[in-house]
């Protein structure tokens, strides 16, 4: 009895061992060697792991840089251009640069501006409520209010304000990582260029009704006249589905637009005030 338990065990040791052999050399024939560079890209990156770069977090945009031949399809928008050049120095690749963006509201229909037709007593979230119940305006295309994108930005870059209604956008914290535009159920949130010492341009509305339905539920609607059209030299303003819209790639930031708007729907950000303005104060 005592030897058969002896030669159980030496058996079932040595099947063990053998196993243990092969497995080490299937293991070394099969092992996967990563590129000590993803590390080193991983360690120059934010760390924010927001996908604003399309991939899934900060270390498969490592490995996707360190695969690539070049870095022209790979940018971080959290990190920008400074980042970027890390990571082209680390991989000894060349890095385009691009023009830093900023998240703007194309709404301007604030609480005095746009009337509450409902009162919504519902989950507080935009998609909830646009799902549900529309709006509580008469405005079908304007923001609700209800802070999703507050909840989605990870950087702190947006808050409510409490007298107009609408986000408040710190364009100091704002990373362009676009969760922000992803959480609005009201497609109102657009990544847009900052511009020339921060200066923008752009149509604070997204109303797609006709103008005299746009008027009769918010005063700061887009009516489509077509007069800030004709004002641009620069052919960068088309009006579509009597929406107005600016092309950021053809505007020049000659503000010819935003005086004519009869509705003042057309921001101009950050621009210093003109002398007429300062003279009448």
């Amino acid at each position: 009895m005592t030897s058969i338990l002896l030669y159980t065990i030496l058996t079932l040791s040595l099947l063990g061992a053998i196993l243990a052999v092969v497995l080490y050399f299937v293991a070394q024939r099969f092992k996967v060697t990563e590129d000590p560079r993803i590390d080193q890209v991983v360690a120059v990156l934010p760390g924010a792991n927001c996908g604003a770069c399309g991939s899934a977090g900060c270390r498969n945009f490592a490995e996707l840089c360190v695969n690539s031949e070049t870095l022209e399809k790979c940018f971080c928008p959290v990190g920008g251009n400074a980042v970027m050049q890390q990571v082209a120095i680390v991989l000894g690749k060349q890095a385009s640069e691009q023009a830093p963006m900023v998240a703007v509201l194309r709404c301007g229909g604030s609480c005095d501006k746009r009337t509450r037709v409902n009162i919504y007593d519902g989950s507080k979230s935009c998609k909830v409520m646009d799902s549900v119940y529309g709006s509580d305006t008469g405005c079908s295309y304007g923001c609700l209010g209800l802070g999703d994108c507050v909840v989605a930005c990870a950087f702190d870059a947006i808050k409510m304000d409490p007298v107009t209604g609408l986000p408040g956008i710190n364009e100091e914290k704002c990373t362009s990582c676009g969760a922000c535009v992803k959480a609005c159920p009201k497609n109102i949130l657009e990544l847009r260029p900052k511009g020339p010492k921060n200066r923008r341009v752009y149509v604070a509305c997204a109303s797609r009704d006709k103008g005299a339905d746009t008027r009769k539920v918010c005063s700061a609607g887009c009516i489509g006249c077509k007069l800030c059209v004709k004002a641009c030299p620069f052919e960068a303003i088309a009006v579509t589905d009597n929406l107005a819209y600016i092309d950021f790639n053809k505007c020049r930031l000659c503000r010819k637009c935003v005086e004519v708007c009869p509705v003042h729907c057309i921001l101009e950000v950050n621009f210093p005030l003109k002398k007429e303005s300062i003279q009448n104060e």
